[in-house]
């Protein structure tokens, strides 16, 4: 009788650690689709863009879009850093055609093929940026592995973003080198990669022609070196002012904390792994917005896993500051169901389409200027973290400022202090396995009575 009771018992709590397993690993599946859906597809005429000529004495710089999806910061940031000055000449390029997708949702129209580089239509770049992309080993960013060592070939200096060091240590770049990733991938790259020099708290690592930086953010500082280096440190610090990234200074110290995972980072775990009930963020685009600014709203809201997020505009595309094309949901009736309207990059409503500004009245939905009370030379980042905040809580965008990388000690953040969506999921679902460890013991006992 008692070892059939701790049968019974066996049973029930392996039934409860199946059921708790499923909803995590349902939760990761749904989170992860969700942070790179499906890239959109293009009309003929909305397809790849005209070939651009480089203006004579100008560096090429490629920003590289993974065919398997690329994180959003790790792409624009150096885009932007480099398209701000007049010595480079910027262009994205990818396998992926019309467009290719970056975490968030949003997805961009690249300017060339990569066949379109190696027959010469496309400038042959100086400067090749790589971001961490979904899958680096995989069968398809083989043609990218490829594509990047001949652009070592060719003498090309790579700024490896981020993870983006796992796909040049795929493609074999980095052995015998000295080089930096986010902080949570170091130690597995140690492992399986020991012929790389890996570097922790550094927020960028510079060996000969190869810098690589450390988690998404760093991207902002791996670029503003290289153009110090290659267009002078007057026009590095002209840039650098403009963007205003938090405590960066042309000459100042390249040391950052080398992180480790902490209890509080439990926020983030949660909300990979219970992302139901999330709400939905339209993140509106305007033409002309930064492409820092554009990714500050997909970036913290992917990273901390507590909101879906979706571009809308008026029209189909809309083209960046400098020039990028991004696709977006047209405001009109098939756009997606949303909970909340926020345009980034505007100070005030008058500066938002007014197509936009009708499909949002029709729905009810206010719309929400979180760089409006910006302050100048403030970085987008803040106000996206102080929204993250005080729509989530305080843990979460502290947790998430980690994850990307980015100072906190300047923000100003209010909100709740824990995240109680995930938490009571949490709570929910542990009830739910308990039950079906206790119920059959219990049935069992009353079809004896």
């Amino acid at each position: 009788m008692t070892l059939r009771r701790f049968a019974r018992g066996v049973r029930g709590v392996g039934l409860s650690g199946v059921m708790v397993a499923g909803t995590a690993a349902a939760g990761m599946f749904t989170s992860m689709r969700t942070a790179f859906p499906r890239p959109p597809t293009l009309a003929p005429a909305e397809g790849w863009p005209p070939a651009r000529p480089v203006p004579e004495g100008r560096l090429a710089v490629a920003v590289v879009l993974g065919a398997s999806g690329s994180v959003i910061t790790d792409a624009l940031g150096p885009y932007e850093v480099f398209a701000r000055s007049a010595r480079f000449f910027v262009y994205a390029v990818s396998a992926s055609q019309p467009t290719a997708m970056l975490s968030g949702g949003l997805a961009a129209v690249p300017d060339y093929s990569l066949d379109d580089v190696d027959a010469g239509v496309a400038p042959e770049p100086d400067v090749v940026v790589v971001p961490a992309v979904t899958a680096p080993n995989g069968n398809g960013e083989a043609a990218l592995r490829e594509w990047l060592s001949r652009r070592v070939d060719q003498g090309a200096h790579l700024l490896g973003v981020c993870n983006g060091g796992r796909l040049l240590a795929a493609a074999g770049l980095l052995d015998g080198r000295r080089a930096t990733a986010h902080w949570s991938a170091i130690s597995g790259l140690q492992r399986r990669r020991p012929q790389v020099d890996w570097v922790r708290g550094q927020r960028y690592v510079h060996d000969g022609t190869l810098t690589t930086t450390a988690g998404v953010t760093s991207g902002v500082f791996g670029a503003l070196r290289l153009v110090e280096q290659m267009a002078g440190s007057d026009e590095a610090q002209r840039v650098g002012q403009e963007l205003g990234y938090p405590g960066w200074s042309l000459h100042g110290p390249t040391g950052i904390p080398a992180q480790r995972w902490a209890p509080r980072d439990l926020a983030l775990v949660l909300a990979v792994v219970f992302p139901w009930l999330r709400p939905t963020v339209g993140v509106g685009l305007v033409e002309g917005v930064g492409e820092l600014t554009v990714a500050a709203p997909f970036e913290v809201y992917s990273a901390s896993f507590v909101a879906r997020t979706v571009p809308i505009a008026a029209t189909a595309t809309v083209s960046t500051r400098h020039g990028l094309r991004v696709v977006a949901a047209p405001a009109d009736a098939g756009a997606p169901r949303i909970d909340r309207l926020v345009v980034p990059g505007v100070a005030s409503i008058e500066e938002v389409d007014s197509r936009l500004l009708e499909w949002a009245a029709e729905r009810g939905l206010n719309v929400e200027l979180p760089n409006g009370g910006q302050a100048a030379g403030q970085f987008s980042y803040d106000a996206m973290l102080a929204d993250l905040a005080g729509h989530s809580d305080q843990t979460t965008a502290r947790v998430t400022a980690k994850s990307i990388e980015y100072p906190t000690e300047q923000l100003e953040l209010a909100g709740t202090g824990w995240p109680w969506r995930p938490t009571t999921l949490l709570a929910l679902s542990a009830t739910a396995s308990i039950a079906v460890a206790v119920l059959p013991a219990a049935a069992a006992r009353r079809s004896r009575r």
